[in-house]
C-alpha cells in the first residue's frame, strides 16, 4: 500500500454542500452518470449500495434519477449476523424498502444474516461479488472511521478476503443506538458480515456521502491523517475515483477548508 495522499491532492474529488439534501442530490447525479455510462458501454451495471442514516439523502434522490434500473444488478455492503430480513434495523429491509421496491433493478443479491454458517455465507457472497465487474460502490464513513463494517480492529487494506465475518467494536455499537436503530447496546448484534476493504477496492468508482457534525473527526482523520487502518476511511485517498460529498458540519474540522458549493 502506498503512502496516503494529502488532502489537497484529492480536493478536486471532494465537495462540500450547505445541506444534507444538497449533498444527496449532487451525489445522486454523479452516481446516475456512472451507472448510465456502464449500461451504455456494457449493457448493464453492477453496484454496491450502502445503508444507514448517512445514505438516506442520496438514496432518496437516486431512485428518481433517469436510469434504466432493469439493467442494474444490486448488492450491498454488510449485514448483522443473526438478524431477520424484516427486522427494522436490518440492512436487507433498508435496501428493499428504500431502494429496490422503488427502482425494480434487474437483480438484487442480499447478504443472509440468518445463515446457519456465517463464514460460508461470506464465501458465497464473495463469489457473487467477484463474478463480474463492479461499477460503483456507495461508501459511508462511520464515527470511528469505518467503511462498511471494517472497524479499525478488523480492517485490513490488503485483506485476502472479499467478504468476511467481523466483530463490531463498541463505537460502532453505540453509533447504531445513537442513530435510533436499536434501543440499547445489549440489543445490537455483536457481529456482522461485511465486504472487506479489498472487496470495496474492486469497485471502479466510490460515492462517499458523509454528512453531520458527529462524523467531522472521522473525516478529518480520513482526509488529513495518515493512511492507516486506525481510520479505515483513509483508504478513500487510495481510490483514484472516489468522490466525496460532505456538508458544512462534517467538513468543519478540516484544517484546509474547502469552498461550499452553492445549493
Amino acid at each position: 500500500m502506498s503512502i496516503g495522499t494529502p488532502l489537497q491532492s484529492v480536493a478536486s474529488r471532494i465537495a462540500v454542500y450547505p445541506s444534507r439534501d444538497a449533498l444527496g442530490k449532487a451525489a445522486s447525479h454523479k452516481a446516475a452518470e456512472i451507472i448510465r455510462h456502464a449500461i451504455a458501454v456494457r449493457g448493464f451495471a453492477r453496484i454496491l449500495v450502502a445503508t444507514g442514516n448517512s445514505q438516506l439523502d442520496v438514496v432518496k434522490h437516486l431512485v428518481g434519477e433517469r436510469v434504466d434500473w432493469s439493467k442494474v444488478d444490486v448488492m450491498h455492503l454488510d449485514e448483522y449476523v443473526g438478524i431477520e430480513p424484516d427486522h427494522p434495523a436490518s440492512f436487507h429491509l433498508w435496501i428493499r424498502t428504500r431502494f429496490v421496491e422503488k427502482t425494480r433493478p434487474r437483480s438484487v443479491a442480499y447478504l443472509n444474516g440468518l445463515s446457519a454458517d456465517p463464514d460460508e455465507e461470506a464465501k458465497r457472497y464473495a463469489r457473487l461479488l467477484s463474478s463480474g465487474p463492479l461499477d460503483l460502490a456507495f461508501v459511508g464513513v462511520g464515527e470511528n472511521g469505518h467503511i462498511a463494517f471494517n472497524d479499525p480492529h478488523v480492517a485490513d487494506f490488503n485483506d485476502p478476503l472479499l467478504v468476511k465475518r467481523v466483530a463490531l467494536d463498541e463505537t460502532s455499537l453505540r453509533q447504531q443506538v445513537g442513530e435510533g436503530h436499536f434501543p440499547d447496546l445489549a440489543s445490537v448484534p455483536k457481529e456482522a458480515l461485511s465486504v472487506t476493504c479489498s472487496g470495496l477496492m474492486r469497485a471502479e468508482h466510490w460515492i462517499c456521502c458523509v454528512p453531520e457534525r458527529r462524523k467531522a473527526a472521522a473525516i478529518k482523520a480520513a482526509l488529513e491523517g495518515p493512511l492507516t487502518t486506525a481510520c479505515p476511511g483513509s483508504l478513500i485517498r487510495e481510490h483514484p475515483r472516489a468522490f466525496v460529498y460532505l456538508d458544512i458540519d462534517s467538513s468543519s474540522l478540516l484544517s484546509s477548508p474547502l469552498p461550499v458549493v452553492a445549493g
